[in-house]
């Protein structure tokens, strides 16, 4: 086992409370929308009201004549924005298509597009004044309905994004013709919402040709390049500023269109302007996880060893954008299988373009693999886990490389042991207490582990203390805290004496929050600009041998091991003070950058883990409980346990969530969402929630990255749903492979198993 054994001194490993935490109790963390702008004007959206057509005709002028309105532009008043193309789309984009060009033309393409924004003094004024925009329109055609829209090879989308549409190796159709045993199923899931605490907003700030953002954002540096491309400006003249990200999950790594329409009604009312979507609005005008169709077939000889496995997915996009996800991508590299084919597809619907929701395309690939091999267990008479054991990956077999590290069956020991698993009886509805159903399921979670260059500087006052920058993003995670905790542990400092600060344009740039790769690539930034600055340090002691560094070794100040050094931190804190007034500087600065090197030629990385769950399904009412939930994870190094773990537990949340409650009720008559709130749309509350177990095998992935972390933020959805699923299988003996898992579906399945008499 790749394990490591901490530092006793070590900051890093320590489950430190958030430090961030007390300003977010007080209230003097401020959000997007609560930055304090003088002469603030307040905007709002008119929506478009059709699918597919164009617009005949936009009367504005009792809008314009309301109260306290500033003004009204639609398409016909807008500036002609350049939307200058990008040489590189940036990741969490799609990689074909043309983004949504706001009132740039009469063209509707989707329900709820964004055809007016009005601007008044309060935002009180600026709805009442936008509900008094008429708008007119031409139909056309619409592309509502999944199940009726062809599916088409998403070629450019796939191919320019990385994600193949068809791929495989060996003969998968012939080795599944020839297999004893085989399972062929379908799966499938609604669309999902992220439904963060904070809503998206955008407080734009013209000052000349110079444009400031506060913005709902988990990549600065992205929001200012794709605005600037808008607007045919250049980068730095755009300055983004997003310190607390209240809850995102992936909605907010792309810039949507609300942020280019708050800058043009900024300048259009010669003031700054706050445009904040309202909940309703956040189901229509942000992206969401698109609905995804998958076939599976499995086969295997009947010692349970896989010898062929198929996965076909289909997902929805809009039509002005290709959105593809990682959907099949698991299915080749989880398991040992000779031959294996994927396939993804698209179907293009009038409606918004998706994006990535927490574990994107992965999570719901994961849910079908997991499914299928439950059910391949199921005709083998063979144990969950023992199938998975048999069929274990010691290599990625897609690419051909060895692991950077890999600890999955240290992961289904340790969660077998915590669940007690032994204890399971396999017949599906053996396990009972009293007239209530008792199922246990399992399943396998994996998700890819990416690392990117990160830029840090790390600054030295007088008083001993250390600012470290970067403009990475927080939504929850504990990025504060944990950058901290690196910092601290590179320069031998007391955790006290660091302050990290993050989300601004100004300061050295970082990639995007999101896919897991934050402590991965900004933690060795960060752990890189205070090496530099220790070297620094290093560079002025050489130079005087006196004071407090009579005797002392540059060795011992520069600290080149990265490590609490061979002082106690409170000498660290009088020396660097003494050194600074030795040489008469008011701060001592350094910055890094940190990118991945010669490893991703070398290794495949990924983050592993086991979900184990157990189900309570009253038979009599279709309901499903789940007491109790224990997860074990592969993620690296982990710099602070406490957070880690609050990571886990929201992701285990999340997933419950995908698997008995989330859907988006679409109608394709409207092509709307009709449960655009929270009473409707349903998310696990308190009462949903039980025993959740969660549990780290040692490891430290140097392989990967210098720090050792793999991340670990979207590992924990993964997994979940699929044993909720398999849970609730062994259960009642009923297979719902339809998301969620309702009661109406539970008592349906039972109603037509049953013998008619």
């Amino acid at each position: 086992m790749n394990a490591t054994i901490p530092n006793a001194n070590s900051v890093i490993g320590q489950p430190l409370s958030r430090v961030d935490g007390p300003d977010k109790v007080r209230g003097s963390a401020r959000y997007a929308a609560e930055f304090d702008i003088p002469d603030l004007a307040h905007a709002a959206l008119v929506h478009s009201t059709v699918a597919a057509g164009r617009i005949e005709s936009i009367d504005t002028a009792r809008a314009a004549a309301a109260p306290g309105v500033l003004c009204v532009v639609t398409h016909e008043n807008a500036p002609r924005l350049p939307y200058k193309e990008m040489k590189t789309r940036p990741p969490v984009d799609p990689q074909s298509g043309e983004q949504l060009h706001v009132f740039q033309g009469a063209e509707i393409l989707f329900n709820g597009q964004p055809v007016a924004v009005v601007v008044a003094r309060t935002q009180e004024q600026a709805e009442h004044a936008a509900s008094l925009v008429a708008v007119t329109y031409a139909t056309n055609g619409q592309a509502t309905d999944f199940d009726a829209a062809e599916p088409e090879r998403p070629a450019k989308a796939t191919e320019e994004g990385g994600r193949p549409a068809e791929a495989g190796r060996g003969d998968a159709d012939g080795a599944l013709a020839k297999a004893p045993v085989s399972v062929d199923v379908r799966y499938s899931h609604p669309r999902e919402f992220h439904a963060a605490i904070e809503p998206h907003v955008t407080i734009a700030e013209w000052e000349g040709d110079r444009l400031t953002l506060h913005d709902k954002t988990q990549w600065v540096n992205n929001t200012a390049n794709e605005i600037a491309h808008v607007f045919g400006m250049e980068q730095d003249a755009v300055r983004v500023i997003s310190p607390f990200v209240g809850g995102a999950f992936g909605s907010s790594l792309r810039t949507w269109p609300h942020v280019t329409i708050a800058a043009v009604a900024a300048r259009a009312a010669n003031r700054p302007v706050r445009l904040e979507l309202t909940r309703r609005e956040l189901f229509g005008s942000i992206g969401f996880r698109p609905r995804t169709d998958q076939h599976l077939m499995l086969g295997a000889d009947r010692d349970g060893r896989l010898r062929a496995l198929i996965h076909e997915a289909c997902g929805e996009t809009s039509v002005y954008e290709e959105y593809a996800e990682t959907t099949v991508k698991p299915s080749l590299s989880t398991y040992a299988c000779d031959d294996a084919r994927t396939s993804y597809r698209l179907r293009r619907l009038n409606t918004n373009t998706p994006c990535p929701m927490r574990g994107p395309g992965t999570v719901t690939g994961v849910f079908g693999l997991e499914c299928a091999m439950d059910e391949l267990a199921v005709a083998l008479a063979m144990d969950p886990v023992e199938l998975r054991l048999r069929n274990h990956a010691d290599r990625d077999q897609a690419k051909g490389l060895p692991w950077s590290s890999k600890e999955l069956k240290a992961c289904y020991a340790t969660a077998a042991e915590r669940f007690g698993w032994h204890r399971r009886t396999p017949a599906p509805r053996s396990m009972r207490d009293g007239d209530l159903l008792i199922g246990w399921g399992m399943a396998t979670a994996v998700y890819h582990a990416n690392r990117s260059a990160a830029s840090a500087s790390a600054t030295l006052h007088p008083d001993g203390s250390v600012v470290v920058r970067s403009a990475a993003s927080d939504m929850g995670p504990g990025t504060y805290t944990s950058m901290t905790q690196v910092a601290a542990d590179t320069l031998g400092l007391p955790r006290e004496r660091i302050r990290f600060e993050l989300g601004d344009t100004a300061m050295p740039s970082a990639p995007v929050h999101g896919g897991s790769i934050t402590m991965a690539s900004v933690g060795n930034a960060v752990a890189a600009a205070c090496r530099a600055l220790q070297d620094k340090l290093g560079e002025l002691a050489t130079c005087a041998r006196q004071g407090p560094f009579a005797g002392v070794s540059t060795d011992d100040i520069a600290a080149h091991d990265g490590g609490i050094g061979r002082r106690e931190p409170p000498y660290r804190v009088v020396a660097y003070e003494a050194l600074l007034k030795q040489h008469n500087l008011t701060y001592l600065e350094a910055t890094a950058t940190s990118t991945p090197g010669s490893e991703i030629e070398d290794y495949s990385s990924s983050a592993f883990g086991a979900v184990f769950v157990e189900v309570v399904v009253d038979p009599d009412l279709g309901t499903v409980r789940v007491p109790r939930m224990v997860g074990a994870y592969d993620v690296g190094r982990v710099v602070n346990p406490k957070v880690a773990r609050s990571q886990c537990l929201g992701g285990m949340v999340q997933g419950l969530g995908m698997a008995l409650l989330e859907q988006g009720e679409w109608d394709p008559r409207f092509g709307k969402v009709m449960n655009a709130n929270l009473a409707e749309y349903l998310v696990p509350v308190c009462a949903d929630v039980r025993e959740l177990d969660v549990t780290f095998v040692p490891g430290s992935d140097t392989n990967f990255n210098p720090l050792g972390a793999k991340g670990l933020a979207e590992i924990a959805i993964c997994g979940v749903a699929p044993a909720i699923a398999n849970a609730v299988y062994h259960a009642t003996g009923r297979r719902i492979r339809d998301l969620p898992i309702t009661p109406e579906k539970l008592l349906l399945e039972a109603a037509a198993l049953t013998p008619v008499r």
